[in-house]
């Protein structure tokens, strides 16, 4: 069975053009969750005698108006606690009242955080996604074409769009660690947009008595059950450590989850099309299209 994904592509770019909006309203609205390497406070890493829970934590900490803070468990003995920047002494009243409330407690590691180093961090991200950009624009132009590699671009924001809104509508926080998951998206992105344009150059050559609109429908179709393997092997081990985890590696993963699945879905629903609207325009594709044109774009 062949599917259309070609001619139904308004719906595709309805369906993204929503999501992104919301996620872009989210963003103006309630802004991001940035971690302590943002935001500046500071680190407690806290090993315990006893088993410990969250819930008793952050009560302990609710005490000193610190009930808001970050608190991850490492183990059932040790926790990872992010709060807002203290002094000495505050810093001190915390470890006192955590050990009053529940037990003797060794300090693995107290340090203050620095704003600084998340800006460090934000500019090399940014510097470091420009240059890929520029690079993967260079590459799929040199190996493909510009109009190819003008929609893989498209298709790349897309993804970065989607993964920052969601970030933003489910109150994530953002940390270094998310930083690079999006990086890595990128990387799984282009390399499935790839393998549909490949196929797509090589059915180009022999277009027949179609418009290029429906050879690219007739490649993405040829590639799909590639895609949907290579799709499905990425994410469900990233699925496995959102379930089984450990708190400090969930953020992480909920960053590759969206992108993966984003780009996935980008690579079929949102470069190929945007790519069929860009050929189009040339003299050879648009007198196919008006003259074996069979489905309304």
């Amino acid at each position: 069975m062949k599917l259309e994904f070609i001619e139904n592509k308004k719906y595709w770019f309805w369906l993204s053009g929503i999501v992104i909006s919301i996620g872009i309203a989210s963003l103006f609205l309630r802004g991001l969750n940035y971690g302590l390497e943002f935001k500046g406070g500071v680190f407690f890493d806290l090993s315990f005698k006893k088993k410990i829970k969250i819930e008793a934590v952050r009560e302990s900490l609710g005490k000193l108006g610190l009930g808001t803070s970050v608190i991850q468990l490492v183990n059932e003995k040790e926790v990872l606690i992010r709060t807002r920047p203290l002094n000495k002494d505050e810093q001190r009243k915390v470890v006192e009242m955590i050990q009053s409330d529940l037990g003797e407690l060794e300090i693995r590691d107290l340090k203050n955080v620095s704003p600084s180093w998340g800006k460090e961090i934000t500019r090399s991200s940014i510097a470091a996604l420009l240059l890929s950009l520029v690079g993967i624009l260079i590459y799929v132009s040199f190996k493909f074409e510009f109009k190819m590699a003008l929609s893989a671009i498209i298709a790349l924001i897309h993804d970065l769009l989607v993964v920052v809104g969601i970030y933003s509508l489910a109150g994530k926080e953002v940390t270094p660690a998310t930083v690079a998951a999006v990086l890595t998206i990128l990387g799984y992105s282009i390399y499935d947009t790839i393998v549909i344009f490949h196929r797509i150059q090589e059915n180009s050559r022999n277009i027949g008595r179609r418009t290029y609109g429906m050879m690219v429908n007739d490649s993405i179709n040829q590639v799909l059950v590639r895609s949907i393997n290579t799709s499905l092997t990425s994410i469900l081990p990233v699925v496995s450590i959102l379930i089984f985890g450990g708190e400090t590696l969930k953020d992480f993963a909920f960053a590759l989850f969206v992108g993966l699945v984003s780009g996935a879905y980008s690579s079929i629903f949102t470069a190929s099309p945007i790519l069929v609207i860009l050929k189009e325009t040339e003299p050879l594709y648009k007198n196919l299209k008006r003259k074996y044109g069979k489905i309304a774009y």
